[in-house]
């Protein structure tokens, strides 16, 4: 069991030292949401753009721990290409995980699995999640700027 550990260890910082589709776009095809969390300081801003009913591109910006920012990039390369659907789907199989739970489809997850330890830990919960949030409210029509609070 050490050795799955190890690799979820070094699939979290490598996406944290080598972030995956990270930086913003200009362009009114682009819908955002940036999400706060004022009492850790975990600040991500998530950038969609989808084409008809599949999410076409992911992008993702800002500042936090290495949960919260590995997590972004995660998510990124895991949820781009998927139905809107299927990227639903997606979100609430990660909350599941990070609550410790089975998730529905863990091979679709692909390397989110890397979290599965977070559950372990309540007060790293939000900053896995921040990202997965403002994913899931983009899907459904939100934007702008908002704060996570207790």
């Amino acid at each position: 069991m050490n050795s799955i550990n190890d690799l979820y260890r070094q699939v979290i910082v490598e996406h944290y030292k080598n972030p995956r589709n990270k930086g913003l776009k200009e362009g009114s095809e682009y819908r955002r949401l940036r999400l706060k969390n004022p009492s850790c300081g975990d600040d991500v801003t998530i950038q969609i753009k989808t084409n008809g009913n599949v999410v076409e591109e992911v992008l993702h910006d800002g500042s936090g721990c290495s949960i919260c920012c590995s997590s972004a990039s995660v998510m990124s390369e895991v949820i781009k290409g998927k139905t809107i659907e299927e990227a639903e789907g997606l979100v609430e199989d990660f909350y599941s995980l990070i609550k410790g739970e089975e998730p529905r489809d863990e091979e679709s997850l692909d390397e989110a699995m890397a979290f599965v330890g977070v559950s372990q830990f309540p007060a790293r919960v939000k900053c896995a999640t921040l990202s997965w949030k403002a994913l899931g409210a983009l899907l459904i029509g939100e934007e702008g700027v908002k704060d996570i609070h207790e």
